[in-house]
């Protein structure tokens, strides 16, 4: 937490660049210097087992440790693989990077065989692996059924074969000689793995025969880690931790947020001659099944809407009516709040203090044609000279409300991280505290499930400072939606609410107001 901020900055939304850049916000304080900040990887587990369905507290997992696996920018020089063969090996190579620590996302944007790919075939490596993390447990639980004995710990890109070959028979439909004989082709390919071939070829066989009809027995609990389910079973009791992990083995649908006073009906009905299934949520979201390019959704390129879950979508209705108000987004990339708050006239002040996530709100508000003040800071060392009318903190977070949109979630956190991530959480309401006007209204939420990282932290944000006092949110600030309302009056989803219609991530939302 030691990064420098680049002085408050407005984003036009023409600007030549595409990089934050303009003025300097006077709010900011003289002589800040900018520094880019430094992301430390997340959580990596212990070593993993492939016999039976033995678990730790981090859930099924793979032979050996991830730093035994050779690292993916280290792979020899390779011949071309056969035609059908580059999706598969983009998605193993997809899973090394994640047991290196990386998220998916940066995974998939980092990858080269994946960034080579086009058209379906890329669609199919990013289904892959996410499929393959997201139902990991079962998968792993199923390839151990057919192990004698476990892999040795260099084996383990061995395990990550078995795992995309029972991902392809089980999860996508795939053809089991094209399963099998794909994954033989990706342990023929390295010498490390050549052996195994025989092996690959066994197990993937017996998997796409009997697999189908084991994974349909396995209860959701396989595909969660212990200390997840023991976690959600105290905060939501048995039936609650059963219908999160029922809902987490489902990919979450496409949100879209609008613009206030576009025609919601117009879109859905564009949406629909598109050939999409969209409807109209009671928040005025407009939802429909995933796609693999958004780019091609009309309205796209007139920047009417932007992607943003129904759950996210909620904390910045909390603010009110910001036209005019000096609001502060703490935490802002990738930048739907901020898009929200400045679609609605609120003077934004959109801070992160990772310039690159930054440059994805300068193209988000470039491609929407609004206008917010970027800053580069860490927020605990932001001292703008004027104070906020309202402020939104989507604080950093173990973002397990969002594991249907990012499955490896699960696999890369352990109580460590929320341990230490629920310190900076206080610390950072504190500070959002002290940047509040007399009578402002402040926003604290968290994409996640945990009540540490959400009740817990109200409960003593509220006890520390008693300049704050607790708005209660009203049902019809949600779109009537009062079940998304817990007993304190704060905003509190689950993947398992609105079932019906496509669930939505698990938030968290607190609002207080200053009294001084």
């Amino acid at each position: 937490m030691n990064e420098k901020s680049k002085n408050d900055r407005p984003a036009r939304p023409r600007a030549a660049s595409g990089r934050p850049g303009g003025p300097r916000d006077r709010g900011a304080k003289n002589g800040d210097r900018p520094q880019r900040s430094h992301r430390s990887g997340p959580d990596r587990g212990g070593p993993d087992r492939a016999k039976g369905d033995r678990r730790s507290d981090r859930g099924p997992v793979k032979p050996g440790r991830d730093n035994d696996r050779p690292k993916s920018d280290e792979a020899p020089a390779r011949k071309p693989l056969p035609a059908g063969l580059e999706s598969r090996y983009a998605a193993l190579e997809i899973l090394d990077r994640v047991h290196e620590g990386a998220t998916l996302e940066d995974a998939l944007a980092r990858t080269r065989p994946f960034e080579n790919l086009e058209g379906s075939d890329r669609g199919f490596a990013r289904a892959l692996a996410s499929e393959t993390l997201r139902r990991r447990g079962s998968i792993d639980h199923i390839i151990g059924g057919y192990l004698d004995r476990p892999l040795p710990k260099k084996s383990a890109r061995v395990m990550d074969i078995l795992r995309i070959a029972a991902a392809q028979s089980l999860l996508m439909d795939t053809p089991p000689h094209a399963a099998v004989s794909t994954s033989v082709d990706l342990a023929n390919d390295r010498a490390e793995t050549k052996g195994y071939s025989s092996l690959v070829n066994a197990i993937a066989r017996k998997i796409a025969a009997d697999g189908p009809a084991i994974l349909e027995k396995l209860p959701a609990r396989t595909d969660t880690p212990s200390w997840l389910w023991r976690s959600w079973e105290r905060a939501y009791g048995p039936n609650g931790v059963k219908a999160i992990a029922e809902a987490h083995r489902k990919p979450a649908p496409l949100d879209l947020s609008f613009k206030p006073g576009e025609d919601l009906e117009a879109w859905r009905d564009r949406f629909v001659e598109a050939g999409n299934d969209a409807r109209i949520m009671p928040t005025g979201t407009i939802r429909m099944s995933r796609i693999s390019d958004v780019s091609s959704l009309p309205g796209y390129d007139d920047g009417a809407w932007w992607i943003q879950d129904l759950a996210a979508s909620l904390p910045a209705k909390l603010l009110g009516d910001v036209a005019g108000k000096r609001v502060f987004d703490l935490c802002s990339a990738p930048g739907g709040k901020t898009l929200q708050l400045a679609a609605l006239g609120g003077k934004v002040t959109s801070l992160d203090k990772s310039g690159a996530r930054l440059e994805r709100v300068v193209t988000n508000l470039k491609r929407s044609d609004l206008t917010a003040f970027l800053v580069e800071e860490d927020v605990l060392r932001y001292r703008p000279e004027e104070k906020a009318d309202a402020i939104l903190l989507d604080a950093p977070c173990t973002a397990t409300g969002t594991i249907r949109r990012h499955p490896d979630i699960p696999w890369n956190k352990g109580e460590t991280t929320m341990t230490a991530l629920a310190d900076l959480q206080g610390k950072m309401i504190d500070h959002a505290i002290s940047l509040l006007k007399p009578g402002g209204v402040f926003v604290y939420c968290v994409c996640s499930l945990q009540r540490e990282e959400g009740e817990a932290q109200a409960k003593a944000a509220l006890k520390r400072n008693p300049s704050i006092e607790r708005i209660p949110v009203r049902p019809e600030e949600i779109g009537g939606l009062e079940k998304l309302i817990n007993r304190d009056g704060d905003l509190r989803t689950t993947p398992a609410m609105l079932s019906d219609d496509g669930g939505l991530d698990g938030f968290f939302a607190v609002r207080f107001k200053h009294k001084d």
